[in-house]
């Protein structure tokens, strides 16, 4: 082993040591239940079925109880791991800048009517003719993307959406949150380039926009083809030619139709870029093209003037999709102005990136068992949830030191190819090494247990269902008047 080899195992080592140390510190009450439940989620072989069966692994020194117990009662401090995941060294892109992913991924609960703040959750079927809306728990993730093809992220923040939230409000709280704790970790710095965050359609990107406009952000989201936004006002000069009769100048300029290829003036940038599985990608870039707003839904109580949120439109248009399958346009707005072809071929690359988080949460759900367990509040699917977190987190800190533990009918890897599942196959000889702050349980003793012919307590009440929440996608505006979805 080579002189780097080594001393990038033994820093990826105390990393995850520290990191863990930290995560201990971050639990409040039953600290050693839920350390040792987490390193359980790490080491128990193959997907997570059911969470009692946590309990045989031995890596968890306790009994059945304790899990329950900790799942219910436990306590994490939430804002001091939040900032403990900002300050990790994070993936970066060209020019070492930081690359977001915001997207919801939904907990459905169909048969837990005794759980509260259900919503009612838009979900996929087969085809788009089989979409159901399903009660469960959606919960907003925001992650940090990897330059290339790889099916890992850096979750730095998640949220539970509640029935009288705000969706939009709700997401721009949170990409504020992050930003601020980003900023004051270290990760971003004045002349760096700004944090591009990433969004798929449904999200109010003009209006997130809007709101985080004083943080060094830029934010790039798809649009539905059937939009119709508006291009800039003409110059004083222009105005006086086209109404020498004068009169107050327009807000607005001509209106650009998605749909009508007429309504387009001649791209400001035009790149051409090949690509292995989409042949060639011709990127169209307009700029300063904005919506026309309104006094509606998230601007309904607005004070003042309406604003003119400017940005640059691009038009995506690849050869064809998989097996030749012929590829629809795609319409992506970012929030700044001005921008260059680099820009505009990183908005789209970063843009494709962004379904990275996808796998993400099919890994979650999948092998780690995010959304098996059957818990009754959602107080403790949050802490579920994050535990979750944690175990993605240092599966991310230990891929220097995983080999690869491959079945005879797989491919050899190369280490840094190593996905998430098979850096978790060897996670229980990576964990012999790291530091382990959990203490050792005491003796089990003898409790008196339920007295003989009581009965259990009185049964749970019943919550309604809230209102529907969508996937990201396909999220709008509903309930009473100034809410977006």
């Amino acid at each position: 082993m080579s002189v780097v080899c080594r001393d990038v195992r033994r820093e990826a080592f105390a990393e995850a040591s520290r990191f863990r140390g930290e995560f201990y510190e971050c639990l409040t009450a039953r600290r050693d239940e839920l350390f040792e439940l987490t390193d359980a989620l790490l080491c128990v072989d193959g997907p997570v079925t059911s969470p009692v069966d946590l309990t045989m692994v031995p890596e968890h020194r306790r009994g059945h109880g304790a899990l329950y117990g900790a799942l219910n009662r436990g306590g994490i401090d939430v804002e001091r791991l939040r900032t403990l995941l900002a300050g990790l060294p994070l993936p970066r892109f060209e020019s070492g800048r930081l690359v977001l992913a915001v997207d919801v991924s939904p907990w459905l609960r169909s048969d837990a009517p005794c759980s509260a703040d259900r919503l009612f959750c838009h979900v996929y079927g087969r085809a788009k003719s089989a979409s159901q809306f399903i009660p469960g728990w959606p919960y907003s993730f925001v992650a940090v993307l990897e330059p290339g093809a790889t099916s890992w992220t850096s979750i730095l923040d998640v949220v539970r959406l509640g029935p009288e939230d705000d969706a939009t409000a709700v997401t721009a709280a949170q990409l504020r949150a992050v930003a601020e704790r980003l900023i004051s970790a270290g990760q971003w710095t004045p002349g760096d380039p700004d944090i591009t965050i990433v969004m798929d359609a449904g999200y109010d990107v003009t209006r997130l926009a809007w709101v985080l406009r004083d943080l060094p952000v830029e934010l790039v989201g798809r649009i539905r083809s059937d939009r119709v936004m508006r291009l800039p006002k003409p110059s004083p000069e222009e105005y006086s030619l086209a109404y020498p009769q004068g009169g107050r100048p327009p807000k607005h300029g001509k209106e650009f139709r998605f749909a009508k290829p007429e309504t387009w003036p001649e791209a400001a940038i035009t790149t051409i870029t090949d690509t292995a599985n989409y042949g060639k990608a011709e990127a169209q870039a307009w700029d300063r093209v904005h919506p026309r707003l309104t006094h509606r839904s998230a601007w309904l109580e607005h004070d003042g003037e309406l604003p003119v949120v400017e940005g640059t439109l691009v038009r995506l248009k690849v050869e064809h999709l998989s097996k030749e399958r012929e590829a629809p346009p795609v319409w992506l707005w970012s929030s700044k102005t001005g921008a260059a072809p680099t820009d505009v071929d990183l908005w789209w690359q970063v843009f494709l990136r962004r379904f990275d988080l996808e796998h993400t949460f099919r890994f979650g759900k999948q092998i780690l068992g995010w959304t098996t367990p059957k818990v009754r509040t959602p107080e403790a699917a949050d802490r579920w949830t994050w535990l979750v977190v944690v175990a993605h987190t240092q599966l991310r800190l230990a891929r220097p030191l995983a080999a690869d533990l491959r079945r005879p009918w797989e491919k050899p890897t190369k280490p840094e190819r190593l996905t998430p599942a098979r850096v978790r196959r060897g996670f229980r000889n990576i964990r012999a090494h790291l530091l382990c702050p959990a203490r050792v349980p005491q003796p089990r003793g003898t409790g008196p247990g339920r007295p003989p012919g009581t009965k259990n307590r009185r049964p749970a009440p019943r919550y309604d269902v809230g209102k529907t929440v969508r996937r990201p996608e396909t999220l709008k505006a509903i309930g009473r008047p100034g809410r977006s979805w």
